[in-house]
């Protein structure tokens, strides 16, 4: 039974066009994800799901595999992660190779380290076997603390019961880094969600950013000059 990292990379990013193999500090951004996950010795297998020939060239040249293209109706920007993850070990598995997990990693991973990896695929040996792990980053302040902004300005309070509540009092949230998910193949093919019950770790916000605009990829660019 093998572990398989599964790299979904789509050619039609639309706020950052061609972003997933623009470059990065000098190298295509699917190259990050890709070089950790073969350098993390955890899988035995790294695959790229896209439905684009650069990105297939680009992930084939990288060392990863791309043994299928992925079907239009799951590459628009409405396809949701896990009917990608499905399809993707579709072709593995009708390929009689038998697979253990799989872990979806997202291509717009720069920051990600092959520490959080070890520390998940420790997560997931204890986990039960419909249960997912992924990182998690703290929420900066209690959200119980929200407020509501109407169009004219206004605030109020989210939570009107918690107005009174010390800080100190409130248990501490947490918001989905946007990594990875990994989850046995039976996890992946069952009825539970991923977030219903997953294990998680937690990741420092310093290594974490969801690059959506320009502004977002040289913040990125900003933090990992910082990391080296």
């Amino acid at each position: 039974m093998s572990d398989v990292a599964i790299i979904p990379a789509r050619g039609g990013s639309k706020r950052i066009p061609r972003k997933n193999i623009r470059p990065f500090l000098g190298a295509p951004m699917i190259a990050y994800p890709i070089r950790l996950a073969l350098e993390s010795g955890l899988f035995d297998d790294v695959v790229v799901s896209t439905d684009d020939e650069e990105i297939a060239e680009i992930a084939e040249r990288l060392g990863a595999r791309v043994p299928f293209r992925r079907p239009s109706e799951l590459s628009d920007d409405m396809a949701g992660t896990r009917p990608v993850i499905e399809h993707a070990l579709a072709q593995i598995l009708g390929a009689d190779r038998p697979v253990a997990s799989a872990c979806c990693i997202y291509p717009c991973t720069p920051l990600l380290r092959a520490s959080d990896l070890v520390e998940a695929s420790r997560l997931l040996d204890a986990a039960a076997p419909d249960r997912f792990v992924f990182p998690v980053v703290e929420f900066p302040c209690p959200i119980e603390r929200a407020l509501r902004r109407d169009a004219d300005g206004h605030v109020s309070p989210a939570d009107p019961s918690h107005t009174q509540t010390r800080t100190q009092d409130l248990l501490p949230a947490y918001y989905d880094a946007g990594q990875f998910y990994w989850g046995s193949t039976a996890a992946w093919q069952g009825p539970r969600e991923i977030f219903d019950g997953a294990a998680t770790l937690i990741i420092d916000a310093s290594r974490v950013v969801d690059i959506d605009t320009e502004s977002d990829w040289r913040h990125a660019e900003r933090l990992a000059r910082a990391a080296d």
